[in-house]
């Protein structure tokens, strides 16, 4: 960490010890969570889309495309056996998030993340906006009947034991397919992040509630969650803590942001120092067991490719006949509304024939 980002960081800290009656909203993405071991989306080499494109699959993003879900279910329960919650501790900044809530400095914490580190970090749910949803809940994509978190892992689990099509959570009263609530290509975020957002949005134009955002470990691609910096009033400070510059930070960045181009963890540590909060994050980090070793994201990316590598999304597969088998259970009527991806730039292609994806 350069001296430039150290300084940086300080003065975040400074700006947070000078105004203690101030709250902070966070903006949070992938790279919080990739020092305990998750691997992110996007990033060469090391992402997960990488790491998928040796699936042959239509496109990277298809394992997170509801009508390809719908059609051939099998990556997604690949890639959510290795994403489940509970293999996973929270990071640093994880349990500097759980500080801001126990300082009563806390306002909000928007996430793009579906690993509910944060709910296992301990912050109240009453501050977490999943923006992209989360295991915590499931719901069948026919009839949106809602399931617990139990049903879906039940079915996780037999499914890696044995993975045939029958063992695909289904719905009990339609036999739709049953997947957790995580958004997907195709799928509307979720309405409480657009009303909380416009209530927080309310709080900057007051001068005695406004907040101080902070985006921290995230890309700034996947829209609409990219466009919230942009939406922040000129009279708010906003930080940035990412390895590099990005979004509206560089498109048009504002004489009063600051700027800290490094790992969230090692700001964490700082902003604990300079607030006096060390010993409570050394306490948190003792609770959560954070001295043990974190696996690797490297090892986790081996732990998925070798997955992949059992997996084909070959037209003469029998199992993808098993799954198309069930075609006769879904819903004529199906909506259309989820054929406009609101979730990201790069357009999504309208529901097609995947099974012309055929393995080289």
């Amino acid at each position: 960490m350069s001296k430039d980002h150290i300084n940086a960081t300080k003065k975040l800290a400074k700006l947070l010890h000078d105004n203690p009656k101030q709250k902070v909203i966070f903006l949070v993405g992938a790279g919080i969570s990739t020092s305990c071991g998750i691997p992110d989306f996007r990033s060469p080499e090391t992402g997960l889309y990488h790491n998928l494109s040796k699936l042959n699959l239509p496109y990277a993003e298809a394992v997170f495309d509801i009508d390809f879900f719908e059609e051939k279910p099998r990556p997604f329960y690949m890639l959510a056996s290795e994403l489940y919650p509970g293999k996973f501790k929270p990071s640093k900044f994880h349990l500097l998030l759980k500080l801001f809530q126990d300082q009563k400095r806390l306002q909000r914490i928007y996430t793009q993340n579906i690993d509910t580190l944060e709910r296992q970090a301990g912050i109240s749910q009453a501050y977490i906006i999943e923006a992209h949803g989360s295991f915590a809940e499931n719901h069948c994509i026919n009839c949106n009947k809602i399931y617990d978190m139990d049903i879906f892992k039940k079915h996780l689990d037999k499914y890696q034991k044995e993975p045939i099509d029958k063992n695909f959570a289904r719905c009990r009263s339609c036999n739709g397919l049953i997947k957790p609530n995580i958004v997907f290509f195709g799928e509307d975020l979720p309405k409480r992040f657009f009303a909380t957002w416009d209530s927080d949005l309310e709080t900057m134009d007051d001068k005695e509630t406004r907040p101080i955002v902070i985006v921290a470990g995230t890309s700034l691609t996947v829209y609409p969650f990219a466009s919230l910096p942009t939406e922040v009033s000129k009279d708010t400070t906003r930080a940035l803590i990412n390895r590099e510059l990005v979004g509206d930070f560089k498109a048009s960045p504002r004489k009063t942001d600051i700027i800290i181009e490094c790992n969230s963890d090692d700001a964490a540590d700082i902003i604990a120092k300079e607030l006096g909060w060390s010993k409570q994050l050394d306490d948190l980090i003792k609770e959560h067991d954070l001295l043990t070793t974190i696996p690797d994201v490297t090892d986790e990316l081996e732990s998925i490719s070798k997955e992949l590598d059992k997996l084909t999304i070959k037209e003469d597969d029998p199992k993808a006949g098993e799954e198309e088998s069930s075609d006769e259970n879904k819903k004529e009527n199906k909506s259309n509304s989820s054929k406009e991806n609101t979730q990201t730039e790069q357009k999504i292609p309208a529901k097609k024939d995947f099974s012309e994806s055929k393995s080289t």
